[in-house]
Order: C-alpha cells, then sequence, then structure tokens
C-alpha cells in the first residue's frame, strides 16, 4: 500500500494523532504557536475532507473553513473587552497611578521583612485588578519597582523576580483576559469566570506575600525593611491610589450588578482613566504608546486564537476530545489522581508554549475530560469526583488550570515575564529572573493545592451571584 492510499485509508482518531503529533514538533523546533496550530489545523482539516471528498473539493471546503473560522469566532462580543482593559492598564501606568499605588503599598507594608517585595506583589495586584495583562503588568513594575528594591539593597535576582512572579497575579484578579480565553473556549459566562478569579487572586498574594516575608526573615540582608513611615504620610500616600480603586469599582458594579456588559464596563474604565491621565497631564507622546503597546499586545493574543481555532476546529472533525475522554474514564485510576497528571503535563507544556495558546490547544480535549471524570454536568457535589457540582466544575477548573497555565510565564526556557523584564531592567540577566522566580513555584504548587482541597474559595461569590 502507497502512502497516499494509507493516508486515505486512516480513520480520523489516526489523523487526530498524526497531526497534533506535527503540531507539537513545530513547536519543539521553535514555530510560534500561532502558526504551528494553524498549519496543523489546516492541513488536517484537508486530510479529512480529501478522504471524504477526494482532493479537489476536500481542498475547497478546508480554504472557505479557513477563511470563515477565525472571523466567526474573533468577533463574538466578549473577546472585545481585552483591548479595553489592556488599554487601562498603559493608560494608569502613564498617568502615574502605578507610581502611586506602589508608594501607598510601600508606605503601609514597606515595616514587614522584605517589605519591598510585599509591597510589590500587592501593588501588581491592585494594578492587575484594572489591567488584567501579565506581561503588562511585569513590564511596568519592572521600571518602577526594581530600582526602589535595588537602591535598598535587594538581591537583584529576589527583586527581578518577584516582579515577575508578581505579574502572573493578573491571570486571576478580574479583569483576567485569560479568563476570558478560556470562558469562550468552553462556552461558560464570562461574567461567572471574572467573579470567581477574584478570591482565588487574593489568596495568591497573600502567599506570595508569605513566602517573601519568610525569604526575607532567613537569610540575612535578602531584603531589608522600610521604616520610619508615619500614619500621616500613610495616609496622606491613599488618595493617590483611589483612582484605581474607583475603577475597579466601577467595573465590578457594572459587570455584576447587570448595569452594562464586561466590554461596556472596560470601556467605560478606559475612559475614566484616559480623563484621569489628561488631568495629570499626559501628552500625545504617551497616549500614541499607551495605544500602540495596546495594539501590538491585542494582536499577538488575537493572532493565537486565529490560528488555534482552526486547530480546534479539525480536532472537533477527528473526534479526539471525546476519544481521549473516554480513554480517561476508563482508566482504573481516581479521578483526583488523573486531574493531578494533567496538571502536571501542562506544567511540561508550559516549558514550551506561552499559557494562551496552551489553554486554546488543550482545553477542548482536556476540558470534556474533566467533566466526564467528575460525573457529568448534571452531578451535585455530593455524588461528584472532585467535590463540586456539574454546573460549577467548569468554573472551578478554569480558576486551577488558569493558574497552573500561567506558571509558563515564569518558567524556562520561554518565561515571557522573565524575559519582559531582562528586556527593561538590563542590569538583571534572564538567567537572574529565572533563579529570582524560581520560589514562587512552590507558592503557586500551595495555591493550587488549595484551589482543589477548598473548591468553595472559588465557588462562594459565583455562587452569591446565581451562577452555581
Amino acid at each position: 500500500m502507497g502512502i497516499v492510499e494509507y493516508m486515505a485509508s486512516m480513520d480520523t482518531i489516526g489523523i487526530g494523532l498524526w497531526i497534533t503529533g506535527l503540531m507539537l514538533v513545530l513547536v519543539v523546533i521553535g514555530v510560534r504557536v500561532a502558526f504551528a496550530a494553524a498549519l496543523a489545523g489546516f492541513f488536517g482539516l484537508l486530510w479529512v475532507f480529501a478522504a471524504k471528498y477526494g482532493f479537489e473539493r476536500g481542498l475547497l471546503v478546508t480554504i472557505k473553513m479557513a477563511g470563515t473560522i477565525p472571523h466567526s469566532k474573533v468577533s463574538t462580543l466578549a473577546l472585545s473587552l481585552i483591548p479595553t482593559f489592556i488599554l487601562i492598564g498603559y493608560l494608569a501606568y502613564h498617568a502615574g497611578l502605578t507610581t502611586a499605588l506602589f508608594e501607598a503599598a510601600k508606605r503601609w507594608v514597606g515595616w514587614l521583612p522584605g517589605g519591598m517585595g510585599v509591597a510589590t506583589v500587592f501593588s501588581t495586584a491592585g494594578f492587575a485588578a484594572v489591567s488584567g495583562a501579565s506581561v503588562a503588568t511585569s513590564a511596568v513594575f519592572a521600571r518602577i519597582a526594581i530600582p526602589e528594591m535595588l537602591k535598598l539593597g535587594y538581591d537583584k535576582r529576589f527583586a527581578a523576580g518577584v516582579v515577575a512572579a508578581g505579574g502572573t497575579l493578573a491571570s486571576l484578579i478580574p479583569p483576567s483576559a485569560i479568563l476570558v480565553i478560556y470562558a469562550i473556549i468552553v462556552e461558560q459566562d464570562v461574567g461567572a469566570l471574572l467573579m470567581a478569579g477574584f478570591i482565588p487572586g487574593i489568596v495568591s498574594a497573600i502567599i506570595y506575600g508569605g513566602l517573601v516575608v519568610f525569604l526575607a526573615s532567613t537569610r540575612k540582608d535578602f531584603g531589608p525593611p522600610v521604616r520610619g513611615f508615619s500614619w500621616k504620610q500613610r495616609f496622606e500616600s491613599v488618595p493617590g491610589a483611589l483612582p484605581i480603586f474607583a475603577v475597579i469599582a466601577i467595573i465590578v458594579i457594572c459587570i455584576y450588578g447587570g448595569v452594562g456588559t464586561p466590554t461596556e464596563a472596560g470601556s467605560l474604565g478606559a475612559f475614566i482613566i484616559f480623563l484621569i491621565a489628561l488631568r495629570k497631564g499626559m501628552r500625545w507622546k504617551e497616549l500614541r504608546s499607551s495605544l500602540m503597546e495596546t495594539a501590538k499586545l491585542t494582536v499577538m493574543i488575537f493572532t493565537i486564537i486565529w490560528g488555534v481555532l482552526l486547530y480546534v476546529r479539525f480536532l472537533g472533525f477527528a473526534d479526539l476530545p471525546g476519544a481521549f475522554s473516554s480513554w480517561l474514564t476508563s482508566l482504573e485510576m481516581s479521578p483526583m489522581l488523573i486531574l493531578i497528571m494533567i496538571l502536571l503535563a501542562y506544567a511540561v507544556l508550559g516549558m514550551f508554549m506561552d499559557a494562551i495558546g496552551m489553554l486554546l490547544l488543550t482545553l477542548p480535549v482536556v476540558y470534556p475530560a474533566i467533566i466526564a471524570l467528575n460525573g457529568g454536568e448534571g452531578v451535585t457535589a455530593a455524588e461528584s469526583a472532585f467535590g463540586v457540582s456539574g454546573t460549577g466544575v467548569s468554573i472551578w477548573f478554569g480558576i486551577i488550570i488558569v493558574k497552573m497555565a500561567e506558571l509558563c510565564l515564569i518558567t524556562p526556557p520561554i518565561g515571557l515575564n522573565c524575559f519582559v523584564v531582562a528586556g527593561v531592567r538590563p542590569e538583571c540577566s534572564v538567567q537572574d529572573v529565572f533563579k529570582g522566580a524560581t520560589p514562587f513555584f512552590a507558592a503557586d504548587l500551595l495555591t493550587i493545592a488549595v484551589l482543589i482541597a477548598l473548591p468553595g474559595i472559588v465557588l462562594w461569590l459565583p455562587g452569591l451571584m446565581g451562577f452555581t
């Protein structure tokens, strides 16, 4: 049998495995995830349709599908909020709000061991609540926090690592761009996912802060505290940070109070920050920079989505999600152990892929399997394998998997946050940043363990809103 006849005779599952293998090879050799997934998806669809209809008709169907899928998915209203939230972050930086936020955090918690590191963690959490972009958060605070810490004698690796790790808090704290993408992939309510990320984001920030205090307390001259601020000086720092919290309140009220959609909330937040920036003297140069950086990051995200959507549609035709789900549920292992193995697989994938691409590529296969392992969509919490009802498992799993996926931002060899921090601060090499971020792996694993053991942390707020 020749190669053409062999390819034509192969079933869809076999085609799916071959094409998935091709895509992984492309990623490993350095092809960007967006282009690797697009190529694999296109050739996979061509293979399936050529085997079914013949090459000429199969090629025509594939081309038509490749032209319509990206537009139909990316033009959804939910994705339009991503650029608005990214713009909020850049405008807030140029308005000086991030500097004011960091100064307030420094005055209030700087007295702790490693106080500047703790201040960095909590100020990145506050900034994440208006930007929603991990990379932007790390880039902004690399300019603000690292010089302050180095002046006080902080270890440069630790200073760079805490900024890179702090940026990942934007993955959970709403308005998180990656949570929006997860919601679209699994067809879950965007508001429910954003609400669910709030408390886990705070828990993660507290664990990060605790780690910084522990490291500074156990290592001599690791992170000296900052003392000397009076209560008057502390309260004087609050008004400068209030616009950040005002925008957070407006976004929360709009989304969860039923006043407007997430996109409308993001647009209103961006407009308010824009007015504040103008009042504080922002000029055309700063506005242009904000718009250009927003456009660049938005195009990067949307390009990944466009490319991966072709591969995702191919997976549907190849029926790989159903086959993978059936295989997992047939294993003679506890569902919790299988979940842990899946999370470990994400940790490995995170070494070679960015978070958004990884979720887009894997969730169409992994998500149905998790639903099946839990007992189905109609199962109650008491009957389920993970102690989560069928209506809540998609929200709970989403928060866990997004937190796990964000590990790739500080994981060698392609941890994007680490490269961004090193690019902004030439005195810190990429190796320095990776070394400084290493202790935060343990903090992230602890956070994930807490979220698995106590799903109520994730589901309490969505439950109040009637989502679960």
